[in-house]
C-alpha cells in the first residue's frame, strides 16, 4: 500500500474514533421495548431525562423511509423539557416487522396511543401527538379521534391534492379538520405545494387555536435537526401542558459524529478496495474502446428508459418483492438492463470475460463495505442495520439489479489513463437520464411513484459514491463482471435500507 493510501485509511480510523466518541455518549435515558397494539408489534423507544418528575407525554412518529433513530434530535429535545417521549418504528420501517401502508401504520400509531391510554402510561390532558412527514399527517389523523393536549406536525405530508399535488402522490386522500392547539412547523426550503398545503391544514382548524410557522434556510429533512424548529416545539409543548419552558436544546454532537465517521469510511474505502482487489491484478491491460460512441449511448439509454416507464404502467414483475416502491425501481433497472444486454450480447459476453477470483474478490469487497456503513449509520445515526426480512430479500434485488450494472460496465469501456473522471460524469450522466425518465412517470402519468423524488438527494448521493467506487474496482481489476457485481450488491442493499418493508 502507498503512503498516500496509508495516511488516508489512518485518517480515517481517526475519524471513526472521533464519530463514536461524539456520537455514543447520551444524557438521555434511552431504552427500547416492543409493544404489542391492535395486532402491531411496534419496536419503540422511551426516551427521558434521567433524573426529575415527568411533566408529560409525547408519541413522535416518523415520516415514511425513515425510523425512530432519525428522530433523536427532536426526542432529546422534547425529553430536555421534562417529557417522557414514545418514538415507535412505524410497520415496515427500523425494527417492526411489516407489511408497511400509509393506512396501516396510522392504524398501528393510533392502536398504539390508545395502547398507552389504556394502561394509564399517557393521560390525554398531558399528552402531545407529534410526527415529521407521514408521521405528522398521522399525529393530525389521530389527534382528529383521540383527544389530547396538542399537536406538532413538522412538514406534514400533503393530504389534498391541491397546489400541485396530484391524488396519486398523496399517501392519505381524507383530510381531517386540523385538532385545536396544534402546530404546523414547514421548512422555507420546502416544495411549494408542501407549504401550500400545510398553510390549508391550518385555515382548516375551527377553533383558531392553530399557528403555522415557517423556519427559514431549513429543507423537509434538515428540519429535522433544525434549532429553530426544535424551540418552537418546546415552547409550543410547554404553553399547552403549561409549564415554563426550557432554555436548553439538545447538543448536535450525535449528529456530527455520524457524519465525521461516514467520513472516515469514505477515506478507508479506497485503500481497503485497492488491498481486496488490487491484489488479484488485472489479467490483461484494457485496451479496447467502449463498444459505442457517447451520442449513441446517450440515446439508447434515454429511449429504453422511456419504454420501459410506459412498461411498468402495466406490469410491474418485481411486485412480489414487497419493497415498497423499491419494486418500482428495481423492476426499471431489470427490464432496462435486460434490453441493454441483449441488444449488446457480443461487447457483454467478451466483457464478461476474466479471472473468477477478481469477482470473489469484489463480491466480498461488496458485502463488507455494505455491512460496515449500515453498522455506522445503525449505530449512530439511523436504523439502517439490514433486518432479516431485508437480508431475505437481498438475493433477489442483486439478481434483479445486475443485468443493468453489467449493460452499463459493458457500455461505458474501461478506465482510461488521465480520462476517469470524464468516465465518472459520462456514468453519472446516464444515472441522471434515468431518474428524469422516472420522474416523468411520476409527474406525466401519475404512477404515484413519490419516493423517486422524495428520495433524490439520497439518491444523488448513493449514485456518486457507489459509482466512484466501482470505478476504482474496475481500474484496479479490470473486469467488468467484478465491478458489475460490486455495484449491484451496493444497490441492492441501498434498496434495503431506504425502502420500507411492504
Amino acid at each position: 500500500m502507498k503512503s498516500r493510501q496509508v495516511i488516508r485509511a489512518i485518517v480515517g480510523v481517526l475519524l471513526c474514533g472521533v464519530g463514536l466518541w461524539l456520537a455514543l455518549p447520551s444524557p438521555y435515558r434511552e431504552k427500547n421495548y416492543i409493544i404489542g397494539a391492535g395486532g402491531c408489534q411496534l419496536e419503540t423507544t422511551i426516551v427521558e431525562k434521567p433524573a426529575g418528575a415527568t411533566k408529560g407525554s409525547v408519541v413522535l412518529f416518523h415520516g415514511i423511509s425513515a425510523n425512530k433513530k432519525i428522530m433523536s434530535y427532536l426526542a432529546r429535545g422534547l425529553a430536555e423539557e421534562g417529557l417522557r417521549v414514545y418514538v415507535p418504528d412505524l410497520p415496515g420501517h427500523g425494527r417492526t416487522p411489516g407489511p408497511f401502508s400509509p393506512a396501516r401504520a396510522e392504524e398501528c400509531g393510533e392502536s398504539l396511543v390508545r395502547e398507552l391510554l389504556a394502561r394509564g402510561a399517557i393521560t390525554p390532558e398531558r399528552t402531545i401527538l407529534a410526527g415529521h412527514s407521514m408521521g405528522g399527517a398521522i399525529a393530525v389523523r389521530i389527534a382528529s379521534r383521540v383527544p389530547v393536549a396538542a399537536v406538532i406536525a413538522i412538514s406534514p405530508a400533503p393530504m389534498k391534492a391541491t397546489h400541485g399535488v396530484s391524488r396519486e402522490k398523496l399517501l392519505f386522500t381524507d383530510p381531517p379538520d386540523l385538532p385545536p392547539h396544534s402546530l404546523v412547523i414547514v421548512g422555507e426550503l420546502e416544495l411549494e405545494s408542501m407549504r401550500g398545503n400545510a398553510m390549508d391544514l391550518v385555515a382548516s382548524n375551527k377553533d383558531e387555536s392553530a399557528k403555522y410557522l415557517d423556519i427559514p434556510r431549513v429543507s423537509h429533512v434538515s428540519i429535522l435537526f433544525s434549532s429553530s424548529a426544535m424551540r418552537a416545539a418546546q415552547e409550543w409543548s410547554a404553553k399547552f401542558l403549561r409549564f415554563l419552558p426550557t432554555t436548553t436544546l439538545p447538543s448536535h454532537r450525535a449528529i456530527a459524529g455520524a457524519l465525521a465517521g461516514f467520513a472516515g469510511i469514505l477515506l478507508i474505502a479506497g485503500p481497503f478496495l485497492r488491498e481486496a482487489v488490487g491484489k488479484i491484478g488485472k489479467e490483461t491491460a484494457e485496451t479496447a474502446s467502449a463498444p459505442i460512441g457517447q451520442p449513441r449511448l446517450i440515446l439508447e439509454i434515454a429511449a429504453g428508459a422511456v419504454l420501459v416507464v410506459l412498461l411498468l404502467r402495466f406490469w410491474i414483475p418485481l411486485k412480489g418483492v414487497a419493497v415498497f416502491q423499491g419494486d418500482y425501481l428495481a423492476s426499471f433497472l431489470l427490464l432496462l438492463g435486460i434490453a441493454l444486454v441483449a441488444a449488446h450480447w457480443s461487447a457483454v459476453r467478451s466483457a464478461l470475460a476474466g479471472s473468477p477470483r477478481a469477482v470473489l474478490a469484489a463480491a466480498f469487497a461488496g458485502l463488507l463495505l455494505l455491512i460496515l456503513t449500515t453498522a455506522w449509520f445503525d449505530l449512530t445515526f439511523s436504523e439502517a442495520w439490514l433486518t432479516a426480512s431485508k437480508w431475505a430479500r437481498f438475493p433477489v434485488l442483486l439478481i434483479a439489479l445486475l443485468p443493468y450494472h453489467i449493460a452499463e460496465e459493458t457500455l461505458l469501456g474501461p478506465v482510461k489513463p488521465g480520462k476517469g473522471g470524464r468516465r465518472l460524469a459520462l456514468a453519472l450522466s446516464l444515472r441522471l437520464i434515468l431518474w428524469g425518465a422516472i420522474m416523468g412517470g411520476v409527474l406525466f402519468l401519475h404512477n404515484g411513484e413519490i419516493l423517486m423524488g422524495l428520495l433524490a438527494l439520497y439518491m444523488a448521493l448513493f449514485n456518486m459514491l457507489q459509482r466512484s467506487a466501482m470505478d476504482v474496482v474496475r481500474n484496479e481489476t479490470g473486469s467488468a463482471a467484478a465491478t458489475a457485481l460490486f455495484g449491484a450488491i451496493l444497490q441492492a442493499g441501498f434498496c434495503l435500507v431506504i425502502f420500507p418493508i411492504t
